[in-house]
């Protein structure tokens, strides 16, 4: 007699309780065990049918509802539960906002485990929609099919898709015919692209055989109106790639950089890949406070424009400059925070690891006519060091705004043993920045902090710190 297999199983009327990791919810079994149940919102009375047993926790889905939260809104996106990409959109902002805070406040009082401040409450983004910048979508000759369409009898002629990843199936492609993140034209030229491919035979990228035209779509605007469009190409097929983009840019004549790039290695990240230019030029503009950055195909730059405003403007308050003080920006990207702060302090100097970026900073600053900032290229581990701080000069003031993986403890060694007044810490992940914040604490106070949301319907967050030296 085989094994009982006890991995399935349902719970009956269980209550959400709170809003978990990564965007999936969180509940108790009868056992007192976690249950993570994605699609539901806190306060919903649910039966929950398990697919994962682990030794703390289960992982299930809501098969019935009991009760609806009084935070439920019904969500806009006809792709919502599928798509995987706006997971809280059934969850009114408020409520986005309230989780969000409470996130930064737990990783930082219990990973940190340091004394803290009152937190200044999160700052809510003004768009709820539309407040991407960058999109990125690929191509698949095998789209994600609707329970429906598994279901019917009818013979599917076309299974080609332009839209995002299924979760957790790199091969399975939703196609998407309304997106809520990025403002038009970008739904309309993405369909523009599916429909064209279609009536004219382009293949779509097949993940499986390696093969086909069109592999993916990037989409990047400007608050100043600008767009650019990049398509990557699996195959060299010159007609059909020039077919397809005259036609897009007779269509959509407001692009105002067109490129595309010839990619038939594994994997399809460009950074590594030559872009070409094909009409326009080979950047777009943005601008914050008459300040203009350039974003080509392969920058870095915050992909909510607005809310990157306010996220600035946070920082240089809490770095409370004067005229009189000289500024390290570390990971500088393209300048952005440093340029930002620069008619503020005496002088600016800002590092980043990838040399493309710093190329971005320079070119920047010199558009911009300022000429307190300079920009170094360098892992920040290795160039922030003694010779460099003797070069050019002991800092009043760092703004460290590094990756999701948080600051090396080299950097942050560096830091304690120069011991600027001022620190101030922005990150996107509030468990790595309260790590590093233990690390500090020994020479740091946190005196003030601030979230800041800048991804509405999900579940990310950033936050500001400020520490001054004890």
């Amino acid at each position: 007699m085989g094994r009982k297999n006890t991995d399935k199983v349902v719970f009956h009327q269980i209550k959400v309780l709170d809003a978990g990791a990564k965007g999936v919810s969180v509940a108790k079994a009868p056992d007192g065990k976690v249950v993570f149940i994605p699609n539901v919102v806190p306060g919903d009375v649910v039966d929950v049918q398990t697919f994962k047993k682990r030794k703390a926790y289960y992982e299930g889905k809501a098969v019935k509802f009991h009760e609806l939260s009084e935070h439920r809104v019904d969500p806009i996106c006809d792709h919502f539960g599928t798509c995987g990409g706006c997971k809280w959109q059934n969850m009114n902002y408020d409520q986005q906002l309230f989780y969000k805070h409470n996130e930064v406040k737990n990783h930082l009082q219990r990973i940190g485990k340091i004394a803290l401040p009152e937190f200044e409450w999160i700052l809510g983004s003004e768009k709820k929609f539309f407040y991407r910048n960058k999109m990125e979508f690929s191509f698949s000759n095998s789209r994600w099919l609707t329970e429906a369409e598994i279901g019917s009898s009818e013979e599917l002629d076309n299974k080609n898709a332009l839209g995002f990843h299924i979760p957790k199936m790199w091969d399975k492609i939703l196609d998407i015919k309304k997106c809520h993140l990025q403002e038009d034209p970008s739904n309309a030229i993405r369909n523009e692209v599916r429909d064209f491919a279609n009536a004219n035979g382009l293949t779509f990228f097949n993940p499986r055989e390696h093969s086909g035209l069109l592999r993916t779509l990037m989409l990047r605007t400007a608050s100043t109106g600008e767009i650019m469009l990049l398509i990557q190409f699996f195959e060299d097929d010159k007609a059909n790639r020039e077919l397809l983009l005259d036609h897009l840019y007779a269509k959509f004549p407001q692009i105002t950089s067109l490129q595309y790039v010839v990619n038939n290695k594994a994997n399809d990240t460009i950074y590594d890949q030559d872009i070409q230019l094909y009409k326009g030029r080979n950047y777009i503009l943005e601008e914050m406070e008459g300040l203009k950055f350039s974003i080509n195909a392969k920058s870095f730059y915050q992909t909510n424009s607005d809310q990157a405003y306010e996220l600035y403007k946070i920082t240089r308050d809490f770095a409370g400059l004067t005229g009189n003080e000289t500024v390290y920006d570390l990971y500088t990207g393209t300048g952005t925070i440093a340029q930002f702060v620069s008619k503020k302090a005496k002088k600016v100097i800002g590092v980043e690891s990838v040399p493309d970026a710093i190329k971005d900073a320079k070119a920047n600053a010199e558009r911009n006519n300022i000429d307190n900032c300079e920009f170094f290229v360098g892992d920040m581990k290795v160039v922030f060091n003694d010779v460099f701080i003797a070069q050019h000069g002991q800092p009043d003031v760092i703004i460290t705004d590094p990756p999701r993986d948080g600051m090396h403890k080299d950097v942050i060694e560096q830091i304690m043993k120069i011991a600027p007044e001022k620190v101030v810490y922005v990150s996107c992940n509030s468990a790595t920045q309260a790590r590093d914040l233990a690390l500090m604490d020994e020479k740091y106070k946190v005196t003030r902090v601030r979230p800041v949301d800048m991804f509405p319907q999900t579940h990310h967050v950033e936050n500001v710190v400020l520490l001054e030296r004890r």
